[in-house]
């Protein structure tokens, strides 16, 4: 591969670049920083520049995920206003639309055993993205009696494990041979979404 050099100005985007592409092709451990160097055009010395090592790499490419997935999440759930039931369907297609979209994201975020506790930053992008999905589940349960209504975060976290479950069976397997309608169903609302 022919060296493309840095001169964009931009080094540090570059090497989340390089390593969203490597992580996409390798998985989050099946690279080195030699070679998300080499992708970007520089000399390995170069990324400790900008990153203390891989793990500071791929945290960052956490961070832009969160940021991305934090941004479509709430646009989803603006979307399906003034609906709670049109939104939190809004949500779930979000999250498997993000998953196919932006797959090196995606493993940086949930695969790479990057704790979301490793910076400050990266635990309020975090929380952001589940904050608009609990929101979302919030606002579907608030028909369900109060003695009987599930908390939102727990609620939120089926929902979300499902999803998760989903990408996982069908985004990443390449040998999958059906693309499934996904359907959640909680209490008396069931909604669902085509995942192809």
């Amino acid at each position: 591969m022919p060296k493309r050099g840095y001169h964009h100005g931009n080094l540090r985007q570059a090497l989340v670049d390089a390593a969203l592409e490597l992580i996409t092709i390798k998985g989050p451990t099946g690279f080195t920083l030699s070679e998300a160097a080499k992708q970007a055009g520089v000399t390995p010395a170069a990324v400790y520049r900008h990153f203390e090592g891989r793990e500071d790499l791929i945290a960052e490419a956490a961070l832009q995920g969160y940021a991305i997935f934090g941004d479509l999440m709430q646009y989803a759930f603006d979307k399906g206003q003034p609906s709670a039931l049109a939104a939190f369907e809004a949500t779930g297609r979000a999250y498997l639309a993000f998953a196919r979209k932006y797959p090196g994201h995606y493993i940086a975020m949930f695969e790479s055993g990057i704790s979301v506790n490793r910076t400050p930053e990266l635990a309020a992008a975090s929380q952001r993205a589940r904050g608009v999905q609990e929101k979302a589940a919030a606002d579907l349960s608030e028909h369900i009696p109060r003695d009987k209504r599930p908390p939102a975060s727990m609620f939120s976290a089926h929902i979300w494990a499902l999803s998760h479950g989903v990408v996982e069976l069908f985004a990443r397997n390449p040998k999958a041979r059906f693309l499934p309608r996904i359907c959640w169903k909680a209490e008396l609302v069931s909604t669902c979404a085509d995942w192809g």
